[in-house]
């Protein structure tokens, strides 16, 4: 990953409590060359992805078609996850996207955007929204409406 990601992804996740913290597992992405069977490499990638998965953790995987929450929904999920007392995994694809066994793992669907972001980004970007959602709950002027 570029440094700015790095950075960006550990300036967010430092700032969130210990029982809100974020563990960052990253799958090595399957080999794509000229002539690689994509389907077979995200496949892979899944079965990576759902092999690293704490058991009976709430799963969530980032899916452009998933649901488009406000910012003040996902405080209100976040809440949900918290007092559920469960881990929470969240699967964020490559860059062709998420395989079809992670989707169907998912018990939650979560569109950032009707964009497609690429995956380095969308790590930054998760984790800011995890703390912004975070700040909410706590009363913390980090996020102003």
């Amino acid at each position: 990953m570029p440094e700015w990601v790095k950075t960006g992804y550990q300036e967010y996740a430092k700032r969130l409590p210990p029982e809100c913290r974020l563990s960052l597992i990253e799958i090595a992405p399957g080999k794509r060359g000229k002539n690689a069977d994509i389907a077979r490499v995200v496949q892979g990638e899944g079965e990576r992805m759902l092999a690293s998965i704490p058991k009976d953790s709430c799963v969530i995987a980032l899916d452009v078609r998933g649901t488009e929450w406000g910012t003040e929904q996902l405080s209100a999920q976040l809440q949900d996850w918290l007092q559920g007392g469960r881990d929470v995994a969240l699967l964020i694809g490559g860059p062709d996207g998420l395989a079809e066994s992670c989707l169907k793992r998912a018990q939650f669907k979560w569109s950032l955007s009707k964009l497609t972001l690429p995956h380095t980004l969308v790590r930054v970007v998760a984790a800011e929204q995890l703390y912004r959602a975070w700040s909410i709950l706590k009363g913390h002027p980090y996020h102003r409406t």
